[in-house]
């Protein structure tokens, strides 16, 4: 426990970190963060898994101070995908908005040194973001319970944590989800150590696992155990918060990151269970074995040559630590220290102990042995590019692919042999011999790629399909190291197909003679391709031409085709869909590859079935309404009405600023726009005006933070609601009660009744308002299961000669998963001031 105390009373004060020793006659330099990452964590045997629901769940303050302060080997085990959340880089939502917030949060652990498991394992999984959830309950009906445990458990059993930690408490005011993780993560405590608990992860070669302690937040009158982590690093230049912060910023598709100071942090934790009696912990670590000569200190005297050969290599993993920053020093030492974990692994094997010691020692001595081969990739200072010429592939393509590997360090490296690590099936043209790379010298190794004809799809969540291989020796140890490509490589169809429009509303009372439907066809063939495109059609539709033949001559070569299609005079209510076909090299392909790129995280690929979704029903259009729409950035709302028919124009900078306002019936603001659009905060008094002239405007939801006045922003007082946990009605199927059902909003230009509001999609209404001035009317109520009602969902009230109406009902989800009645109540919200004519 000496060096457990001495850590303790240094981690108490606020002060700068010493620095690791320099080498004698070295100057000092800009420090080595690259090696000092894998040295650090040779320190200590623990470690620590945080628990979550979504993307930037993780606790990064605290994963930042443990991982690149500690050294203890940590991890983020979240839930989904983060396919529910709202996208402030892109208009990428659902599945492609999750492959966005998973790439952000794994940048985002490379930064705090952490791991990252999700128990969301493809996209359209069933532990799915659908949403705010105010329940667990709820949460884990719809996941489904014995699904998400069971991966929860294998994951604990397979990472063998010391020390687990939600990120949030299961309390009322907390996200469902959130709750919901919580749970499972308390009850994973003695579960993850019971036989009896799925049983066949056993029989799969798992083996129990006993978490040592459980750990929750907690405010410091309940905190058990308080941890000082503002501490200064100076191999990082900042503070382990400020480090965290660091990688918060990755998470930019929900805005995160802010810049703080170099203070003081307290992190409260609170002790909720344990396997040892701790009668008043002092630091987080009472109770458990820090360290290897720790791990020996608790072995019976039945095993003295055991724990003697355990202080051992404690003491060369301290000596490989205390090489930084000389590269090639501390490269000759992992590899003694290499050496010796492997044949202490043998011996132990052999050894006469207890069955889950034996386990326990083993285990950490693999994550050793793993941690001692990153010592050894970076130390080396090997230099490796692996360059594929092509990265899109196709069934039964090739490509050329080049390994460069230079050896930048000072130390020559024996029996250096590159491979390509391929799923199986594929196959490569040589396998080149071993040779010895001198300190200085670069080599390039060339293979040929084949790729099988049944070879599998590209998946966003699946490893990736290539990487090259590295084996050399240092003295007598060898080691194998891997090294993923330049770019992210991806099998795709022989073409990738998509629709303009990608949606399609046709309005049952106005049917349209014909529709024009183009498919954009894109060749990710490596050469010349023939092919022929249909579309097909519902019956009872007619589509021309019936087929038309595209020529391709080279790679990402795009060809339109246009097709004309007449719905006829009849159209059946309900969805109904229009599918690309392609055909070519004997297959008949219909996916749309959507591409995801963006400068901070990898390239990815959202595969999916291309068609246009359509959607057939009544709804009636006002003769002559004109809106002008301040489009946020944040929904497809505007595109959406255009496409129906609805005179809508976008409003700029300049429209808001000089424009004639008076020539819109109805102006409407965008989801969150007073965010997003500095030039609506600047005019919004020239909106009230329009409105207090004659104008009608439309208000969509915002957050409170999102710059709005409660008393300023619309003409009289609303107040949004805070904590806006508690202001939503999450149910979609939330009844709702229609308070004046005579009133024009209900009636004009379309009937409103029960059935528009079936089929919601995702929730009913966010961001509530709290308060509002008595000169506001009320027109719908609606409550959660068990849940006060709210009656703020759509508010309106006289201003001057016009009106101004707010509403929170989230219009912008129905709208773009059109959902009919979504269509015809908000046309009605906007069409109000031609209800008299």
């Amino acid at each position: 426990m000496g060096k457990l105390l001495s850590l303790f009373l240094i981690l108490i004060l606020i002060v700068p970190m010493v620095t690791p020793k320099t080498s004698h006659g070295e100057e000092k330099t800009k420090p080595d963060v690259d090696l000092w990452n894998t040295l650090k964590p040779l320190d200590t045997t623990l470690s620590f898994l945080n628990t979550g629901a979504h993307p930037d769940d993780e606790r990064s303050h605290l994963l930042a101070y443990l991982s690149r302060g500690l050294g203890i080997r940590t991890a983020s085990l979240i839930a989904n995908r983060g396919e529910g959340g709202q996208n402030e880089i892109g208009k990428e939502l659902g599945n492609a908005l999750g492959i966005i917030r998973s790439n952000e949060l794994i940048e985002a652990s490379e930064v705090t040194g952490v791991e990252v498991f999700h128990l969301s394992e493809t996209t359209n999984d069933p532990i799915y973001d659908f949403g705010f959830s105010k329940s667990p309950e709820e949460t884990l009906e719809k996941w489904g319970e014995e699904l998400t445990y069971e991966r929860f458990i294998r994951k604990i059993r397979t990472y063998k944590p010391d020390i687990l930690f939600p990120s949030f408490l299961d309390i009322d005011t907390q996200h469902g989800h959130h709750r919901a993780i919580n749970q499972l993560t308390v009850r994973a405590f003695e579960d993850a150590a019971d036989p009896n608990v799925f049983p066949k992860q056993l029989e799969e070669g798992l083996s129990t696992w006993q978490v040592k302690k459980l750990y929750l937040p907690a405010e410091s009158d309940h905190a058990t155990t308080l941890l000082e982590i503002g501490t200064y690093d100076p191999i990082y230049g900042m503070t382990y918060p400020q480090l965290g912060e660091k990688s918060r910023f990755l998470h930019k598709s929900q805005g995160m990151g802010d810049d703080i100071p170099a203070e003081p942090e307290t992190i409260n934790l609170r002790l909720a269970k344990s396997v040892t009696e701790i009668p008043k912990e002092e630091n987080m670590f009472d109770g458990l074995a820090y360290d290897f000569t720790e791990i020996a200190a608790r072995l019976t005297d039945n095993n003295p040559a055991i724990g003697s050969k355990l202080k051992h290599f404690q003491k060369t993993l301290d000596k490989v630590i205390d090489q930084y920053p000389n590269r090639s020093q501390a490269l000759k030492k992992a590899h003694i220290a290499l050496k010796e974990a492997r044949k202490l692994q043998s011996e132990i094997q052999e050894a006469n102990l207890e069955t889950n010691i034996k386990e326990d020692i083993l285990f950490r001595l693999d994550v050793k042995e793993k941690q001692l081969l990153e010592v050894s990739k970076v130390a080396s200072s090997l230099a490796v590019e692996t360059v594929v010429e092509d990265v899109t592939l196709v069934q039964d393509g090739q490509t050329t692919v080049t390994i460069v590997v230079e050896n930048n360090g000072k130390h020559p490296l024996k029996d250096v042999q590159g491979a390509l690590s391929l799923p199986k099936g594929w196959t490569v043209n040589h396998t080149p011999k071993p040779f010895r790379l001198k300190a200085g010298e670069k080599k390039t190794i060339e293979y040929l790629v084949q790729v099988p004809e049944n070879a599998e799809y590209f998946e966003p969540y699946d490893e990736p399909k290539m990487n090259s291989k590295l084996s050399y020796s240092v003295g007598p140890t060898k080691v194998e190291q891997r090294y993923q490509t330049e770019r992210t490589v991806a099998v795709l169809p022989d073409v990738s197909v998509q629709t303009d429009p990608t949606k399609l509303v046709v309005n049952t009372l106005d049917i349209p003679e014909k529709v024009n439907v183009k498919a954009e066809v894109q060749n990710n063939t490596s050469g010349s391709l023939n092919a022929s495109v249909e579309l097909n059609v519902p019956e009872g539709w007619t589509v021309k031409p019936e087929s038309k033949s595209v020529n391709f001559s080279e790679e990402n070569e795009i060809k339109t085709v246009s097709f004309t299609v007449s719905p006829g005079t009849e159209v059946n209510k309900g969805e109904f869909s229009l599918e690309p076909i392609v055909k070519t090299n004997g297959k008949s392909l219909s996916t749309y590859v959507q591409k995801i790129q963006y400068d901070h995280i990898s390239t990815s690929y959202y595969l999916q079935q291309a068609k246009v979704k359509g959607v057939a029903f009544d709804l009636n259009l006002p003769d002559n309404l004109k809106v002008g729409y301040i489009d946020s950035g944040f929904d497809k709302v505007a595109e959406r009405l255009q496409g129906i028919g609805m005179n809508v124009t976008k409003l700029g900078s300049e429209d808001l600023q000089t424009g004639d306002l008076s020539k819109y019936d109805t102006i409407v603001t965008g989801v969150r726009a007073y965010l997003s659009r500095e030039d609506l905060r600047n005019n919004n008094e020239r909106l009230l005006q329009y409105a207090e002239d004659g104008g009608h405007l439309v208000v969509q939801y915002n957050k409170p933070w999102d710059n709005w006045n409660p008393e300023q922003t619309a003409p009289y007082k609303l107040v949004i609601g805070q904590p806006s946990i508690e202001w939503r009605v999450t149910d979609e199927t939330a009844a709702v009660d229609v308070q004046k059902p005579d009133h024009p909003l209900f009636n004009f230009p379309n009937t409103i009744k029960e059935d528009d509001w079936s089929n919601w999609i995702q929730e009913r209404g966010l961001y509530y308002p709290m308060e509002w001035d008595e000169k506001f009317e009320t027109f719908v109520s609606m409550a959660d299961p068990n849940g006060e009602p709210f009656n703020g969902g759509i508010l309106m009230a006289d201003y001057g000669e016009g009106s101004y109406l707010y509403t929170n009902l989230v219009w912008y989800r129905q709208i773009q998963n059109q959902v009919p009645g979504g269509y015809r109540i908000f046309t009605n919200l906007v069409s109000y001031p031609l209800h008299n004519e």
